[in-house]
This record gives C-alpha cells, structure tokens and sequence, in this order.
C-alpha cells in the first residue's frame, strides 16, 4: 500500500536580511533533509523543542509552505505537479487544527460562518443543506446547535479549539495536522480536547500528524513518534519502543524530563548544557554536539544518517 504522505529530502530555507555589516546573505534552515511517511490511519506524533521546525514541516506537508527542496508526494504524486484544479480538490482532502483558538477564528465571523466557509468553496453540499450538516459537525465535537450564530468572543478557550476542530472537520479530510492542539488549553479541557479527537479519528478513520512539546499527549496519541532537532528528525520509532528504550540522546534527555509517579517511577533528569544553536549557523557534524554529554571527535566532523538501527527503529547517532 502506498503512503498516504511522502516527504523526499525535504528542505525549507528562510532568508535572512542582511545586516550594514554582513556581506553573505543568511537563511534560516527550519527544515533540513526532512525524508518521512506518513502511513495512512496512523497517527505521527513530531516532538522536539521550540524552534525545531515542527510547526514548519507540518506546513509543508500541507503545501501551505512550498519547500526549498525536496518533494512532497501524496498517495505516489508529486504534489508540486499538480494542476491548479487538482490542488484544490487536495485542499479538501488535508486539514489543519491550529495552536491558538483565540487567534486562529476569525472574531467578525459567527460560528456558521466559519465552518461552512470551506463548504462553500469546494460545494460540497447546497446552501438548503448546509446548516444541518453544520450542526452535526458540532454535534460530534460535542457543542450544540446554539452556538451558530454566536461569535468567537462569546466562547472558552476549549470551546472555541472544539469550533476550530469542527472547522478542520467540515470537507471530511483524509489527514489532519494537529499543531499544539491543547498546548494552551488548561490540563481538565486537554482532556477532553484529546478524547475528542481520538474518538473521531477511529470514527471517520483519520489520518494525524500531531505535533506537540508534551511527551505525555504524545505518548497517549500516537503509534509512531519522530523527534526533531534544529530542522532534522534525529529518531523515529514506534511509540511503545521509543518510551522504554530511546536510542538517541537527545530523545533520552527529553524523556528524562516527562514527570512520574511513585517510588519506583523516579529517573535521573539530564539537564542539557547550553541553548539550542542558531538555524542560522548550524554546527558542522552531529547537530546535537554541542550539548550532548556523550560528544567525541566524530560527532563535530560527520554528520550522522538518519538510518535504521534494527526493528525499523531510525536514529541518527555514530554510537547508537
């Protein structure tokens, strides 16, 4: 079966104004040599710090960004060579939940507004049927018919992610982005937020990439996690195998952060010196050298290939 998503050295390179005193024109390397599959019905979960290029790389999947380099290909097709009409009926098809609830609904559009405006552009029902549908797609996230014709404003932070959920919903997309769905979420509407969007996922049989910093939301979402360092994926594994044994230790020292219960529960924290380096000027070698504690020689000369360590687990270290 083919991937539903297949990124092929993917690279996205911001540039950089040049400064009074700076000559060489700069980039920013958010991605860097992305190559990825995305499994259809899987749910991928990308973690990483700040910065990494999480949020970026899920744009490209997307095509709300076009890479530098690289292809992005859906179901085998380069999507770079689709034709106008043939984009947009793959609009419909890839969806996106956005971070911030407050930011991402437009606040001078009513709820009816916002979820029916992509059914309008694609047609994908007449005006008659639209509020029915509309309602029912709130319904499945759990909010009722009352809230059509109110604003934004009038909502909770959970209600209005549970609106924008409805709005990724609306065209019956095969794959959605899930960015820091419930990043800025209080811990109790997290909770339903996540339910939520497990129980739509085994009823409409979805497709996530869920990008996330909290390893513990990813841990219980996902079957596959992909761990980014400063535009790179370092480790890619199940989840189950990457929790009990990571190989890289960058994915080691952010698990040594995840909080646990009980006696038996405790772990050595590993606190990582220094800040992550610049996407503008990348360290040669090993991008994670400069702050690991297992560093040699080789590690600030060659730069690892991502490559599978046995039992289809990828990482990207000379020692693992």
């Amino acid at each position: 079966m083919k991937p539903l998503i297949e990124l092929a050295a993917v690279r996205k390179y911001y540039p950089v104004s040049r400064g009074f005193f700076t000559r060489k024109a700069l980039t920013v390397k958010a991605v860097d040599d992305v190559n990825l599959v995305i499994r259809r019905g899987e749910t991928l979960g990308i973690v990483g710090e700040s910065g990494c290029g999480k949020s970026t790389l899920g744009r490209l999947i997307l095509r709300l960004e076009e890479p530098t380099q690289g292809k992005v290909f859906y179901e085998g097709h380069d999507m770079a060579s689709f034709s106008s009409g043939r984009l947009q009926q793959l609009r419909a098809k890839l969806s996106i939940i956005f971070q911030d609830p407050y930011a991402s609904l437009n606040p001078r559009k009513s709820v009816y507004s916002i979820i029916g405006e992509g059914m309008k552009i694609h047609r994908v029902c007449s005006h008659s049927e639209m509020r029915g549908r509309i309602i029912d797609i709130l319904n499945q996230v759990g909010m009722s018919e009352d809230s059509l014709d109110r604003y934004p404003h009038e909502f909770s932070g959970g209600q209005r992610q549970r609106i924008g959920i409805a709005r990724a919903l609306a065209l019956s997309p095969e794959l959605i982005i899930a960015d820091e769905p419930v990043s800025s979420l209080d811990v109790s509407i997290q909770a339903q937020i996540i339910n939520i969007l497990t129980s739509l996922k085994e009823r409409f049989g979805l497709t996530y990439v869920f990008i996330s910093h909290d390893l513990s939301v990813v841990r219980y979402m996902s079957d596959r996690v992909a761990v980014m360092y400063l535009g790179r994926i370092v480790e890619l594994s199940g989840k189950d195998e990457l929790y009990k044994k990571p190989l890289h230790p960058y994915t080691v020292a952010l698990l040594s952060a995840v909080p646990s219960i009980g006696r038996n529960g405790r772990k050595r924290r590993i606190i990582l010196r220094g800040d992550i380096p610049s996407p503008i000027f990348v360290p040669p070698g090993c991008r994670f050298h400069t702050r690991c504690p297992e560093t040699q020689d080789v590690c600030k000369k060659e730069t690892p290939p991502l490559e599978d360590k046995g039992g289809g687990r990828l990482c990207a270290c000379h020692f693992r």
